[in-house]
């Protein structure tokens, strides 16, 4: 016996961000550039996206050594790091159907692959690697067999 699926539907998503996020503003690249991204779909044009170069890259680079250095990130326990990593993966769930429109526009795939695999794949792996936030901490593990297993965190 066969069965039916109705197709997700696709609507084209609203473009809302096509600047460079750099220690935590949207910014235009320092050159002013952009570049035309096309959907391969169509070879329509999405949207003028800021061109980074190497002045971009500079300021970028700062900003995360800025962040590592002194940021919050570095003196968070981790197991507020893994609940803010299941908060990012909840937030990206309640926003599947847009993100996964985004990811068909811009990538010319359909959106069930969108839908069904590529943006749940990033949830799930957000959701392991919130998991082991908390887990990872240079302790002997107790295994089967005559066997000394233990994990160092270097």
């Amino acid at each position: 016996m066969a069965t039916t699926t109705e197709a997700p539907v696709y609507s084209a998503p609203q473009v809302r961000q096509t600047k460079m996020l750099i220690d935590g503003q949207w910014r235009d690249a320092v050159s002013g550039k952009t570049f035309a991204t096309l959907n391969p779909a169509t070879e329509e044009k999405i949207a003028d996206v800021a061109e980074g170069d190497a002045a971009d890259i500079d300021l970028a680079v700062k900003a995360a050594r800025k962040a590592f250095d002194s940021g919050p990130w570095r003196k968070t326990d981790a197991r507020e790091r893994g609940r803010l990593m299941n908060r990012l993966a909840d937030l990206i769930e309640q926003n599947i159907t847009e993100l996964a429109e985004l990811e068909t526009l811009d990538n010319g795939k359909p959106i069930r692959d969108s839908l069904n695999a590529d943006v749940p794949l990033v949830i799930d792996c957000l959701r392991y690697y919130a998991g082991w936030a908390d887990k990872i901490h240079g302790d002997t593990i107790p295994i089967r067999g005559n066997f000394f297993c233990y994990t160092k965190r270097e």
